[in-house]
This record gives C-alpha cells, structure tokens and sequence, in this order.
C-alpha cells in the first residue's frame, strides 16, 4: 500500500500570534506547510517550529495585500509541497484610534491587507483547488465580524467585508456543487503579539478586551475547522455573547460600547514614541516573537465553547443519559 502523502496545508500571517501558533498545531501532524508572511525572522522561527515537530515547510516571504505575490506563493506551495488541501487566510495589521485621526492611507493599507489579503488568498487557493474539486479554505475572523467596537473602525470593516465575501462565495460553491469547502472561524479577544505591534493613536497602550483567550486556543479551532464541515464557528464564551447580542440588541451594543470599549482596550501608561508598528513593514524582520503577545498572566488556554463544538455527540449522548436518569428517579418515586 502507498503510504499516505501529508496533508498541504497554506498559512498567511504565519510567523507570529494565531498564524504561528496554527503553524504549531497542524505540524503536530505532520502536514507540509507554506508558511507566508512578511517577518524574515519570524518566518524562519515558524520554519523551525515545523522542522523541530518532524515536518516540512517552505518560507514564501510575502505582503497579501499584493495578489501577485499571494498567487506566488500558492503556485510555488503546489510546486514544492504538492496540491493544497487547506488554505488558512490569518494575515492581519490594525491601527487603533478614532476613525476622525485616522488618515486614509493608513485605512487603506488595513483594509488591502486585513481584508483584501484574505480575497487575494481565496482567489489563489480556488484557481487550484477548483479544478480538483477538493480543498478546504478557513477565513480566520473575529466576533468583531458582526459586532463594531470604537477605535477599531478600520478592522472592523475588514471583519465585516470578509463575512460578506465569505457568505457570496460559499453560495458559489454551492451552486456549483463543488466539494471544495470554506468556512469562517470567529474569534474572541486573544493574547498575541499584534498590542505590542498595531499602530496605536489612543492615550494608553493597547490590549485586547477581556476575557483574554491563548493563541492555541484560535489554533485548534483552526484545526478543528479545517477537518469539519462547519459554515462558522464561534469560538469562546464571549464571542457567542456578542454576536447572540447584537442580533438581539444591536441598539444595547451600542450604548454598552459607548461607555465601556474606550477603558476596556487599553490599560498601562501611554504608548511609547519610539516602538515599531508593522502597518508598513514587518516588526519580526530581525527578532521572532512568536505566538504569544504580553497577557499571559492573563489569559486562559481552555474554550468551552469549543469543547462542546467537538464533543457535540459526547455531549448529546451525555444529555440523553441524565434525562433517562431523571425520568428513572421520578418513576420510582411515583
């Protein structure tokens, strides 16, 4: 019998926070990766992570807001690893401020690569995986898909944009019948390296708004995702409390935020004059900072939520049995 190929798997924003931490996940099992991203440094220590868990992956050093360079890499993962089987669009840079301080060039260059780095990605993986009528793609989003928080206008908007983008694509797919599946997996506030690096024009440093979840959290939902066929999923607690809010009280949302998402995204004292930010350029070009940003105390390793995504028969069965146990106790007492 041939032995099994690995699985080709495509990561963008793959040399720090939720990109590398799903680089990690997935070379646990032994999947050749296309690691792409723009951080040399942070690229190279993602090539390690791969090499040291027993796999292969190859460095396509690229920005996504450029399609040229996306469908590049795409074309050199095929070429190298083989035909992809999953495509992971993760790529992200935010600034944080009122949208009156914010300048246009700096929303544009959020928007091409938080939101247009996502289509460039997409598009790339379809031209392959059309043809084979296989393949699995994972929008990496945010429960700020569907719920807008201040100083976050710029991100929020891409959020938004890729769900749209994501729900027109999806019913391309399935009105061709193809097999070739694409998901979105939304996330809560996470403990990655982007506080320290996003441009910040608030009066304080930033942070992401509690509860804070552990990259490796974002990691296996990926995962998990990427071998389910799941249209979203919610992952955390408070992402579900806020996209089941603002369904519901979209009005309450707003006043709430108002009045709390100033305070809650940042903390410490001002921002300092002299840090590096990676709207332009990369900051992990020298120095890798892997997937963990500053708030480990901080943050929790575990999602409920998720849990309960994976065991949906273990939880169902578990159901099951307690009502049995219950409808057996109240027989008794009859």
């Amino acid at each position: 019998m041939a032995e099994k190929r690995p699985e080709v798997v495509v990561i963008t924003g793959a040399s720090a926070g939720v990109g590398r931490a799903t680089v990690q996940r997935f070379a646990r099992d032994g999947a050749a990766i296309a690691l792409v991203a723009r951080g040399e440094a942070g690229l190279e220590g993602a090539l390690a992570d791969v090499e040291a868990a027993g796999g292969r992956a190859i460095v396509c050093r690229a920005d996504v807001s450029d399609h040229w360079a996306v469908d590049a890499a795409a074309a050199r993962a095929e070429h190298e690893l083989g035909p992809i089987d999953i495509w992971i669009n993760c790529a992200m840079v935010t600034v944080f401020g009122e949208f009156a301080q914010l300048t246009m060039d700096e929303f544009r260059r959020v928007t091409e690569v938080t939101y247009l780095g996502y289509v460039h990605g997409t598009h790339a993986a379809l031209q392959r995986m059309l043809a084979r009528d296989h393949g699995t793609i994972v929008q990496v989003g945010s429960a700020l898909a569907y719920r807008g928080i201040p100083l976050q206008s710029a991100y929020c908007g891409a959020k938004h944009a890729i769900r749209g983008f994501s729900d027109a694509v999806r019913t391309e797919l399935m009105h061709r019948e193809s097999r070739v599946w694409l998901t979105e997996v939304h996330m809560p506030a996470l403990n990655t390296p982007q506080f320290d690096w996003c441009k910040n024009k608030m009066q304080h440093k930033s942070q992401p708004v509690p509860p804070i979840y552990q990259p490796e959290v974002a990691a296996d939902a990926i995962h998990f995702a990427a071998h389910e066929r799941r249209r979203e999923l919610w992952v955390g607690g408070s992402t579900a409390a806020v996209i089941t809010g603002n369904k519901i009280m979209p009005g309450v949302g707003d006043w709430y935020l108002a009045k709390t998402g100033y305070e809650s995204q940042q903390y410490d004292g001002p921002p300092s004059e002299s840090e590096r930010y990676n709207l332009w350029q990369p900051v992990d070009d020298v120095e890798d900072h892997g997937a963990h940003g500053a708030f480990d105390s901080r943050a929790t390793s575990h999602s409920v939520e998720l849990f309960a995504a994976k065991h949906k028969g273990l939880l169902a069965a578990a159901g099951v049995g307690a009502a049995a146990l219950a409808l057996a106790g109240l027989l008794r007492r009859s």
